[in-house]
């Protein structure tokens, strides 16, 4: 089920990061800007960096500081990573993590348009980054843990790079309450980072396994349905739904294919959300723990 799971979700953000969306989206800036990100920051970086996918601005509660080394996992078209990438200075450094080939290539060519010279991008799944023991500073990702099949991997690979003293700092979609079955075991709703969330407590109990101290999580009370927003971007028509199980794919998009499509992903969001309340059972919440000194 596992392998399924990375599949889904590579071939869906793969479209994604081969689309024309972007900053220059009225819908794809209105979400980030929802999450918690300035107009300034969004016209700072690259345009094409954003693509409507967060559910927070981890830059924003991470403290980073001049010189230090900052690792976003699940990095997609950069977003995070040059925001970071400023806060460090020439002194430090800001690396992407991402296991999707096209989204390595959207960040190489859009720090190559921007010109940073202190950050890099690495093609990988998040639970085993290519880093290093104790090499990194601060670890921070947006809206990508919850994709991670195997969790508890992910929660030690980010203590094993994480310097002695060192902080996770992650915007991400958590669980106030178990999910309807229908939900809970489709893929489009996994891929639309619901399904693959775990209840709030278990994410707090999993770091703590993990090593980590002073674990704080913080619903941030942000409306989900603000992805709704990012909509008719690519005259393409939703997939069909199972009317007895509407979040179960039963006809591909009228697209051709469907998986190649731009839009899909954000379609099955807005299915999803025209289909539950996603507020009732999910939560944007931030996250944020230490590695002990010793």
């Amino acid at each position: 089920m596992s392998e399924q799971i990375l599949e889904s979700v590579r071939s869906k953000y793969g479209a994604v990061a081969e689309s024309s969306l972007s900053s220059d989206h009225a819908g794809v800036r209105a979400v980030a800007e929802a999450f918690g990100y300035s107009p300034e920051e969004l016209t700072s970086i690259p345009a094409e960096s954003n693509m409507g996918l967060s559910c927070g601005n981890p830059t924003a509660t991470a403290h980073i500081k001049r010189g230090e080394v900052v690792v976003d996992l699940g990095s997609g078209g950069g977003l995070d990573v040059f925001l970071a990438s400023k806060m460090v200075g020439n002194e430090g450094r800001a690396i992407g993590i991402d296991m999707t080939s096209a989204m390595i290539e959207r960040a190489r060519t859009n720090a190559t348009a921007g010109r940073y010279t202190n950050v890099e991008f690495y093609e990988s799944t998040i639970d085993r980054i290519p880093l290093p023991d104790a090499s990194v500073d601060c670890v921070i990702s947006n809206c990508v843990l919850n994709l991670a099949p195997d969790k508890p991997a992910v929660f030690r690979e980010v203590a094993r790079v994480l310097k002695p003293g060192g902080r996770l700092a992650v915007s991400d979609i958590a669980l106030k309450r178990e999910l309807p079955d229908e939900m809970a075991q489709s893929i489009a709703a996994y891929v639309g980072c619901i399904a693959g969330a775990i209840l709030i407590d278990d994410y707090r109990a999993g770091l703590r396994a993990a090593g980590f101290e002073h674990v704080e999580i913080v619903d941030s009370g942000k409306d989900l349905n603000v992805y709704a927003k990012v909509e008719n971007q690519t005259g393409c028509c939703s997939p069909k739904m199972d009317a007895s199980n509407p979040f179960q794919v039963i006809e591909e998009s009228c697209c051709s294919p469907a998986s190649n499509a731009p839009g899909s992903l954000h379609d099955e969001l807005k299915t999803l959300l025209s289909q539950y309340d996603i507020n009732a059972a999910a939560a944007s919440v931030k996250v944020y723990a230490i590695k002990p000194n010793a």
